[in-house]
């Protein structure tokens, strides 16, 4: 099923409230509605209740880091594509992303080619080709 931009929801967990809007900057002019949460917990809350179709989660959160908000909401929607986002993408880090099923791991700070191409592909991949055209086409600027 073809989507266009405006139906999905994307999920963006950060406790740094900085980091938070620019993320949401980033993709929200590409069309795709926000959801914001500035916990782990909140985030897990979110995507019990709402309809997520990808979360991007910092790493470093308060209580709950963003791999074990990963491993919560992989047990609520098992196919929700979720993508790490640390400024110490260690090795074991990489390692334990891939093994919880992380679609990817970004490098803070974030760049806003990386950051659509990575949303876009993630999306296509879990649901089918983006009407509008996919936002790796969007990765100058």
């Amino acid at each position: 099923m073809n989507r266009t931009r405006e139906s999905y929801n994307i999920l963006i967990t950060d406790d740094d409230t900085g980091c938070r809007e620019a993320l949401r900057e980033i993709v929200e002019p590409q069309g795709f509605r926000t959801l914001l949460a500035s916990s782990g917990e909140e985030a897990v809350d979110l995507v019990r209740a709402a309809t997520v179709h990808l979360a991007l989660l910092d790493m470093h959160l308060p209580r709950m880091t963003g791999l074990e908000a990963l491993r919560l909401m992989h047990q609520i929607n098992a196919m929700l594509p979720c993508i790490l986002v640390t400024a110490d993408a260690t090795a074991s880090l990489i390692r334990q992303a891939c093994q919880a099923h992380a679609y990817s791991v970004l490098h803070k700070p974030v760049s806003k080619g990386v950051v659509l191409y990575t949303v876009g592909r993630a999306l296509v991949r879990h649901y089918g080709e983006l009407l509008g055209g996919e936002a790796a086409d969007e990765t100058k600027g």
